[in-house]
Formats: structure tokens, sequence, C-alpha cells
């Protein structure tokens, strides 16, 4: 049953707690959660049950209303004050409103069974609030006595790049593969991280570690494919690729196959393999376009204009009238970025992300930013081209909420820049400048600039921007997700933006 026919129902008196239950649960999964608010409201405060209010935060988290979230789940804890899941409900709303969730998923945590997801909560909370040491030493703890606990390593190994100890990365896989040395799935986890990271070496060093260790050669494959390919060593990543059977050949593998042959020239090659994803449709075309863009664009194909060629996909918005101060929202982000070094695997290069949805806090100079935001992508998706449903950005419904499929401020330091990059979870991508260097005689004419349609070096195709867009405090830029983009760096200086990506409509 979907979410229209279950709101008839439960019109129609069909509204008892399952059925209200069932109700909330199918509009968060369609993005009906205003529709069906009022029902669980009204559920709520005539029966005063724990559920009811528990389903009310759920769709205010929803709709991305977390003062109101936190409001309800302090009414579902107070009637349900033992209920595991209420409690982890209350500290991850908390958390994502950028408040001190620490003692909130310590209760959690007491309340119910070992729950990783609990855990990985407490450990970005205590992050959050300064105690990173603290965080570090749990997590560490927990996967020396649970060494196949993958969502700890993958966590612990991001919390410690974050804390500036890189290096010590990868130090609790191998601790855990020296009790496990028979483990695909650590040694797996292992090659993820080094994929994840970039490092294409690593990968392939650990891929022969594990094969001399006994792991079947059939288990590694894919990554060793992968890291031959990246590091230009083109027949073994040919033999590689060939060999890897279907079932091995998930999207990411083919994406990272379509990768080698554009960057080894086989464009006729490529051509049949990326036009078999985007007639996949769904998750698989939403990965394949960045490399339809490229390889469209060298070959001349006229699906390159069709697809990215009308400058409207492109706009600038001056937001500098709608925003906080400039100076006082800059002060205030920069007091967010607690970490001391980038992301494993993301496209910051000398600097720092901030952590959890930056829209979600509950401070009012965020909320104020969010409103200006909003009202910008919603001038963005009024003045789009006319619909076309086989486009990835012009084929979405237009009438929905404006939901973020992330959101989040950078701050690069001299020589920062972001390595060009597209994101292929979102529907229309952003960089919203706050503070930028003062320039200087020496600097390049381009320095900090934003570079659209320019592909990642490592592809080795010789394609300019399509498009510069020069930085201006207060400036707001929106573009298609899946194109590629990037930032020339500067020579000395801060530079802090605002980034975030709309999710493609439901």
């Amino acid at each position: 049953m979907n979410f229209a026919a279950r709101l008839a129902a439960v019109r129609a008196g069909q509204a008892d707690g399952d059925s209200l239950g069932q109700l909330a649960s199918l509009a968060l999964d369609e993005g009906e959660e205003a529709a069906a608010l009022p029902m669980l409201i009204a559920a709520a405060k005539a029966s005063g049950g724990a559920r009811f209010w528990q389903w009310t935060g759920l769709l205010h988290r929803g709709l991305d209303e977390h003062e109101a979230a936190l409001a309800a789940f302090d009414e579902a804890a107070q009637r349900a004050p033992e209920d595991a899941g209420i409690a982890h409900g209350r500290a991850r709303v908390a958390f994502e409103a950028g408040l001190d969730a620490v003692s909130l998923f310590e209760a959690a945590e007491r309340l119910g069974p070992p729950n990783g997801d609990v855990l990985i909560g407490l450990a970005a909370a205590r992050w959050a609030a300064g105690q990173g040491d603290a965080a570090e030493a749990a997590l560490d703890a927990i996967v020396a006595q649970v060494p196949l606990w993958m969502q700890g390593h993958a966590q612990l190994a991001q919390l410690r790049a974050l804390m500036g100890r890189r290096n010590g990365a990868t130090a609790s896989f191998e601790r855990a593969l020296a009790q496990e040395p028979a483990s695909v799935a650590l040694w797996r986890g292992l090659l993820d991280l080094h994929l994840r990271n970039e490092d294409h070496a690593a990968q392939a060093a650990v891929a022969e570690r594990a094969e001399a260790a006994g792991v079947p050669a059939a288990e590694l494959a894919d990554h060793a494919a992968i890291a031959a390919a990246e590091l230009g060593q083109a027949d073994r990543a040919d033999r590689l690729f060939e060999t890897l059977p279907d079932a091995a050949m998930r999207l990411a593998v083919r994406i990272w196959r379509v990768r080698h042959l554009l960057r080894t020239g086989r464009f006729a090659q490529a051509w049949p393999l990326i036009d078999a994803e985007i007639e996949a449709g769904g998750a698989r075309r939403a990965a394949i376009w960045p490399y339809a863009l490229l390889l469209w664009r060298d070959r001349g194909d006229p699906r390159y204009d069709w697809l990215v060629g009308n400058p409207d996909l492109v706009r600038e918005f001056d937001l500098r009238d709608r925003l906080p101060p400039l100076g006082e929202l800059a002060a205030h982000l920069r007091s967010l970025h607690v970490a001391r070094s980038e992301y494993l695997d993301q496209s910051v290069r000398g600097g720092t992300q901030t952590d959890g949805p930056l829209f979600s806090r509950v401070d009012p100079l965020i909320r104020t930013l969010r409103t200006a935001v909003v009202e910008a992508v919603d001038a963005y998706v009024a003045a789009l081209p006319a619909p076309d449903a086989a486009h990835p950005l012009l084929g979405p419904p237009r009438d929905r909420r404006r939901r973020f499929a992330g959101s989040w401020s950078v701050r690069l330091r001299g020589s920062g820049y972001h390595a060009n990059h597209v994101h292929p979870q979102g529907w229309v991508s952003s960089a919203l400048y706050v503070a930028l260097p003062e320039r200087r005689p020496a600097d390049a004419p381009d320095a900090g600039w934003l570079t659209l349609g320019e592909p990642q070096d490592t592809l080795g195709l010789d394609l300019a921007p399509i498009r510069r867009v020069e930085p201006k405090p207060g400036r707001l830029v929106l573009f298609p997700s899946w194109l590629w983009h990037g930032t020339r760096p500067f020579a000395e200086g801060e530079r802090l933006t605002v980034a975030f990506d709309v999710a493609v409509p439901r």
C-alpha cells in the first residue's frame, strides 16, 4: 500500500495506532511528511502515547524542523523513558540540531543491547563536543573486542583522519587482520578504505597481501582491477576487468571500468557501456552522467549540448541582503570547524569541512541562512528550461518541497582547493562564498575561482572548464550535481564557504 491509499483509509476512519504508524512510515518513504504530520500530532495529543510522539518527531525531522522534532522526542521520552529506540532518536535529532548530544547518546547506549548506530552516533557527538580523544579511545576499544565490526573500523579511520592522524587510519584494520588473517570482510574493508582515500598504490599492495594470506583472487579481483586502472597499468587492468564475473561487476565497478577506458582513449569501447547504464535508469543512470558528459563533449556528440549546453543550468545569486551579516556568519562557521585535517573521501585539499547536516542546526544564524538558500533554490528551479523526462536535471518534478541530501561548510587555507569532482547523490549542487582571502598582486588571475566542466586530473582528458565563476562574498552558485566542479588554489589566506546538495525530488 502506498501513502495515498493509506491516507485515504485513515481519513475514512481506519485510524488505529498501527494504521497511523504505517501512514507515518510511508510518509517518510515517499516524502509526504507534511501531509501526515497533522494526524500524528492530533493522535499524540489525544492519546499521549509515546509512539505517536516518536512518529511526530520523525516526521518533523524529515521536514528539517529539528526544534519541533526535539520537542516531540522529549515528550516521547517522558512517556517511555526506558525505550532505547526513542532515546536513540532523541539523541540523533539533538546532534543534527547542533546541540551537545553526548549524554543523550550515552543514555541510549545504556538502555539497549549493543547498537552500532548508537555507538557511531556517540563517537560523532563526542567529536563535535571537543572530546575527540575519548571518541577515538572508545571506538578503538570496541573494535578491538569486536574485530569484524566494519562500520566501527570505518568510523574510527575517518575520525583519526579528521584528528590529523591520517597515518593511523588503517591501524584497527591491521590489528584485526593479525587476529583474523583469513577474513575476507576485513580485507575488503581495508581495501574499501584505501579506495575512498584514493590511495591506489596501497589498495594494490593490500590486494596482493590478501591473496598471499590465502584469500581467493576472485574475492579481490574488483579492487585489483580498479587499482591497476587508476595506477595506469592498462594491460593488467584490462585482464582483470575481463575476468570479473557479472555478479562482481556491480555499478561502482562498471563506473571504474568506464573511467579506465576514457583514460586510455578507448572511447568506442566506453560508448556502449555508458549508453547501457543510461538505458538501465535509476541509480545506474545517475552515476554515469558525469562520464557521459565527458565522452559526448570530447566526441562532439549532440547529446552534450542537450545535457549541459543551456547556460541557464548554472546560475549565480547575490544573497548578501538576505543573509546574516557576513562577518557574524563567518565567525559562527569558523567555530564549527573542529577538524584538524580533511575527510578521507572528500574533495577538500588543504582545509577542513564541518561534520553533520549544517542546515539542520537550530541556531538562528543557520536558520536564516537556510531560508535564504531555499528561496534561491526555488528561484533557480522555477527558471529552469522546459521539463524533459530523460534529462537528469530537467526530468524530476519541480513542485515538491526542497530537501537537502547534505549541507556543510568548507574552510580552505593557503594553497587550499577542491579537486574536481561530482556529487552523484544530489540534484542541484552549490557554492556560497562567505569569506575570501584578499587578492594579492602575485595571485593567478583565477586564484580561488570555481571551475565547472573540467574533469579530474587522474582521467587524463585535456578538457578545459566550460565555465569559471569568480567568488564574491554573498554570491551563491547553483549547478547540476553531475557537472564536474572544483576550485583553483590560492596562495594565502582563508576561503570560507557553505555548500549543499539539493536532493532529487521524490
